[in-house]
């Protein structure tokens, strides 16, 4: 109440009522890496393809060479070579992003087309991440350029960093000269995983193969055919320009690794769902098909990894259904706590959440009135949560728990060094990866 009333008169005065609350942080929010147009510093926010074209400009436009041969097809070439993965794709990635459920996500520009990028430039923008606050997940497609050395140099910065702020999670790829379902003497599969840090691997996910899309690259004007480029043949008006159209785009197939794709899936899931939903059995947009077919005894050798438990989660074809997600695991697939990226996620959103809700207590007294606070501002959240179907248990006791308070979680030590200190526990739901139906056939009596 106003003690300092002088003047005769009505004063109002509104009282809060309202306990203190926990608003969810965003869950799927990226930061893309990658080589765009337009050379950018600061990372910058968009919510479109067309916000990213006007800041960091257009796709790469490739150079192509169609040459006749007789009694051939034609040869399409560029600069004398077989067009295969482009190592320019960033623009199609962040297009397939969106198509696949995306929403707002942030860009950082680690060099222009014209610029030859090394995994340092990579690194140094990685290392930039910490100064993000609102990213949740990190990806750079376009590092699956580098052989496997160059990589682990970017996936090691990706986990040093995840492992610091603890609210961030990695989408990795596998390099594009690898393929980890083959057999016999092929080693690309225990050198994949022996590049991938030991530690903070609950922090991340790999996902495989690499994908054809419905998209193709863009050509430039300068291309030619049978000598001549195609900005001379659209302007002469002969039928050649329309045949080198139809070559180009026949050639100019997109492929590219998968985790800008299910960086959209991400975020599309935590929308219609929630978190605590595994992003997989989710059909993806714009991609013919995954470039390397895996069967049911190919993936489990990625599935499950009994020596290091970094599991490699595949993307299969299935007849009738598409391009399906078919796998849910982080790369601490032994852990029993860690081992789904639902969980993993949850925990870190959930962690963000009161972390930040709980920055207004900084200062208040050390004592009951405060920490009886905390713990019902706490407790309503995660009682949302299990409403929501984030949590497991019949009742909200089975489902989680919050303990604040000297004696149960501080000592008279800790409140004399300023120290308060809240035990939370959840009961996250797990998804259903193994479904066991059994059968039995009764003969007639």
């Amino acid at each position: 109440m106003n003690t300092n009333l002088k003047t005769p008169g009505v004063y109002i005065e509104e009282l809060s009522l309202l306990p203190p609350s926990i608003a969810q942080i965003s869950t799927a929010v990226p930061v893309f890496l990658g080589i765009t147009e337009n050379a950018v510093a600061e990372p910058a926010r968009i919510s479109s393809l067309k916000e990213y074209e006007t800041i960091f400009g257009g796709a790469y436009k490739h150079l192509y060479n169609i040459t006749l041969l007789p009694n051939l097809a034609p040869e399409v070439t560029v600069n004398g070579t077989t067009p295969e993965l482009g190592s320019r794709f960033f623009y199609e990635a962040i297009q397939l992003y969106f198509a696949n459920g995306g929403g707002p996500c942030y860009i950082m520009s680690v060099g222009t087309h014209l610029d030859n990028v090394s995994p340092g430039d990579f690194v140094t923008q990685i290392e930039e991440i910490e100064k993000l606050d609102e990213p949740t997940i990190i990806a750079f497609p376009e590092a699956a350029n580098f052989d496997l050395n160059e990589y682990q140099l970017v996936t090691s910065a990706a986990f040093t960093v995840c492992a610091e702020v603890k609210d961030k999670f990695v989408l990795i790829d596998t390099p594009s000269t690898i393929d980890v379902t083959k057999s016999g003497t092929s080693t690309d599969l225990a050198d994949f995983r022996g590049i991938l840090a030991s530690n903070s691997l609950n922090y991340g996910a790999v996902y495989f193969p690499h994908l054809e899309a419905t998209i193709r690259y863009q050509f430039s004007s300068a291309s030619t055919y049978t000598g001549d480029s195609l900005a001379t043949l659209k302007t002469s008006g002969g039928a050649d320009y329309q045949i080198a159209v139809d070559l180009l785009n026949e050639a100019g197939k997109v492929v590219l690794p998968p985790s800008s794709l299910m960086a959209g899936v991400y975020a599309a899931v935590d929308r219609a769902v929630g978190v605590w939903k595994a992003p997989a059995n989710v059909a993806l947009q714009g991609v013919v098909k995954p470039i390397v077919a895996i069967s049911d005894n190919k993936q489990a050798l990625l599935n499950v990894d009994a020596n290091s438990g970094k599991s490699i989660n595949a993307i299969r074809s299935f007849a009738s259904k598409g391009t399906i997600v078919w796998g849910a695991r982080t790369l601490d697939g032994n852990s029993n706590e860690w081992r789904y990226i639902s969980v993993r996620r949850l925990f870190m959103v959930a962690e963000e959440s009161i972390k930040k809700a709980s920055s207004q207590f900084v200062f208040e007294p050390n004592d009951a009135k405060t920490w009886v606070k905390v713990s019902a501002m706490i407790s309503s959240y995660l009682n949302e949560l299990w409403r929501d179907g984030a949590l497991a248990g019949a009742t909200p006791k089975e489902a989680y728990f919050v303990n604040v308070g000297l004696g149960a979680t501080m000592t008279q030590q800790d409140v004399l060094e300023g120290k308060m200190i809240v035990q939370v526990g959840m009961a996250a739901v797990r998804p259903a990866e193994f479904i066991v139906l059994e059968f039995s056939h009764f003969m007639n009596q």
